[in-house]
């Protein structure tokens, strides 16, 4: 039951992420859904209170991180040194 509920959660998020009406809203969205996601990863591996707020927590930087990319069509892309550089997707 709990994987049921985990993957029903899972792929409301996903479905959800692709409805955003403006692209103000897509960053809170994003942290949104992407703590989501990190909650119910956590509950699917039963992981402890402290995993379950990382995994929150992180999912959040990351949504919100990929929502902003979305918005501005650029991409961040390895140099090969240890570095990174920012252009269009």
């Amino acid at each position: 039951m709990k994987l049921q509920i985990t993957a029903a959660l899972l792929s409301t998020v996903l479905v959800a992420s692709a409805c955003q009406p403006t692209p103000q809203n897509q960053a809170a969205a994003g942290a949104v859904f992407g703590g989501a996601a990190g909650f119910a990863l956590s509950e699917l591996v039963d992981a402890n209170d402290n995993w379950t707020a990382v995994a929150v927590l992180g999912g959040a930087a990351a949504g919100a991180v990929v929502a902003q990319n979305q918005q501005t069509r650029e991409c961040a892309y390895a140099d090969g040194r240890g570095g990174y550089y920012v252009a269009p997707c």
